[in-house]
């Protein structure tokens, strides 16, 4: 009896125990999910109030990092009290304007029975325009792309009506679904005046983030219709804020990689997709963005002579959208031109798909090249004709040609004897004696300098903060002042005493 009696609260405790983790886990009903969503609605108000009375972005960008997660949780009755919440009136003209999309009468709102005939009182502009980006997100995520363009046509009238700098980040992100909605329509080049009018607005009116924005979604844009030196020509004119968001300037040093790489500036263009996939956000959220720019750096490594490593491939989140690619490595790094066509012919489509075909199709002259150089330090001398034949070209003198080039270029080290039809390779000199370690060395200075750059560049300050500095400053001089004059008229004293002792 006693042993089963001390067993007894042990089992009890166990059970509540047990109880506590199951209410713990218990899903909350649809009411409270909507109140709490709601509850987050209001206090992104707080914090955009904030940023209008403070004039400090960083409570702009803090409620723009977290419409991701509070997307996923929008629904219609939340929209609406959203909507009863931000504007007094239903007859505000933004409020009016989500309610007639959402198909809903503005019946629960209370309206001020002191304001004479259609007078309203001001709502924020910064929350009139959060509300706006929250409905074209929530239409954006149903896939209705034919009312998310109509409203988008409206909702853009109402932001070009203001001019505040405190909406320079929320007017960025609603031009970016506006652009959005407008491509899922198919209307890239109808907005493509409007948007480079914006453009120009911005610029003199210095909204950093609007700008940095606005240059991204043209060259995009242009991207879109293949207008590469329309581009280009951009990327020279208009100056790229440095100070703007990092992921909207991962997307631009993205788009500037693609351009150069198209321009055969394949240095410029790996430098400019490093970049990028240094500034992009390392979530899983980002994840196709670091897959497309993973797929053009890859390209422009072959291109550039180069064979991406190996451990890329094998990374669980890019191994499957790159699997192609490394068939493309494979090929290129032994040098097999008819590996190099099947592998084409059967991933075709893919690479269409994702826009670098046309510069894959470049790198048969890559392939040719580096089966030249396995050739060239396979043997010491070895005929124009078997060339040919191990490479599958037309002729010899073709194969002649390629290699005087490959001679050229700095490929291989070897001469062509023309009149007995045959390549002869050098000896291989020590590596240390040339300019490579010299360079490399170079190229990783040039890194530690760059990144030393950009790290002093995003450093933030606080706003007048060195005027508090010279206040402090004029102070302390002040005091230093009175010190030494107390200290000047206390050895005066003391001198006078000494006089008088004599």
């Amino acid at each position: 009896m006693p042993a089963s009696e001390s067993q007894e609260p042990k089992a009890d405790i166990k059970d509540e125990k047990m109880t506590d983790a199951d209410t713990a886990q218990k899903p909350k009903s649809p009411e409270e999910v909507a109140a709490l969503v709601l509850n987050d609605i209001k206090q992104n108000f707080g914090f955009l109030e904030k940023a209008a009375v403070n004039f400090e972005p960083r409570f702009s960008m803090r409620v723009l990092r977290g419409l991701g997660n509070l997307r996923r949780r929008l629904t219609p009755d939340i929209l609406v009290n959203t909507v009863d919440a931000a504007y007094p009136s239903p007859s505000h003209k933004s409020a009016a304007l989500i309610l007639k999309y959402l198909e809903k009468e503005g019946g629960s709102m209370e309206i001020d029975e002191s304001l004479s005939g259609n007078a309203t009182p001001a709502v924020l502009p910064e929350i009139d325009i959060y509300v706006l980006v929250l409905f074209q997100v929530y239409l954006l995520d149903q896939g209705d792309v034919v009312k998310l363009n109509s409203f988008n046509d409206e909702a853009i009238t109402i932001l070009r009506g203001y001019n505040r700098r405190t909406l320079d980040a929320l007017a960025a992100k609603m031009w970016f679904y506006y652009a959005h909605g407008k491509e899922l329509n198919k209307q890239v080049v109808e907005i493509r005046p409007l948007l480079l009018a914006v453009l120009r607005t911005s610029t003199l009116r210095h909204d950093t983030e609007t700008r940095a924005m606005l240059t991204t979604l043209l060259l995009r844009n242009y991207l879109h219709t293949q207008a590469i030196s329309q581009a280009h020509q951009l990327v020279l004119k208009a100056e790229f804020p440095d100070t703007a968001a990092t992921s909207v300037v991962a997307r631009y040093l993205y788009y500037v990689g693609r351009i150069k790489a198209i321009q055969l500036d394949y240095s410029a263009a790996n430098e400019s997709l490093i970049g990028a996939i240094r500034k992009a956000p390392q979530t899983s959220y980002a994840a196709g963005f670091m897959q497309a720019a993973y797929k053009l750096k890859v390209i422009v490594e072959l291109l550039m002579g180069d064979i991406p490593e190996r451990t890329l491939f094998r990374e669980p989140i890019y191994e499957k959208a790159l699997a192609p690619y490394m068939d493309l490595v494979k090929a290129v790094r032994i040098g097999e031109v008819p590996q190099f066509s099947e592998t084409i012919e059967k991933y075709g489509s893919v690479f269409k798909k994702d826009g670098t075909y046309m510069l894959i199709l470049r790198l048969r002259q890559n392939v040719i090249k580096t089966g030249i150089r396995m050739m060239s330090l396979s043997y010491s001398k070895i005929s124009l004709r078997d060339i040919c034949i191990r490479l599958h070209l037309d002729s010899e003198e073709s194969a002649e040609y390629i290699v005087a080039k490959a001679i050229r270029d700095g490929v291989i080290e070897a001469t062509i004897d023309h009149e007995k039809g045959y390549m002869q390779s050098k000896e291989i000199l020590d590596i240390y004696s040339t300019q490579e370690p010299n360079m490399a060395f170079h190229e990783r200075i040039k890194f530690c300098i760059s990144l030393h750059n950009e790290s002093v560049k995003a450093m933030r300050y606080p706003m007048n903060q060195h005027r508090v500095e010279l206040k402090n400053v004029e102070e302390a001089r002040e005091r230093e002042k009175e010190l030494a004059s107390e200290i000047q008229e206390g050895d005066m004293e003391e001198d006078d005493g000494d006089f008088d002792g004599l």
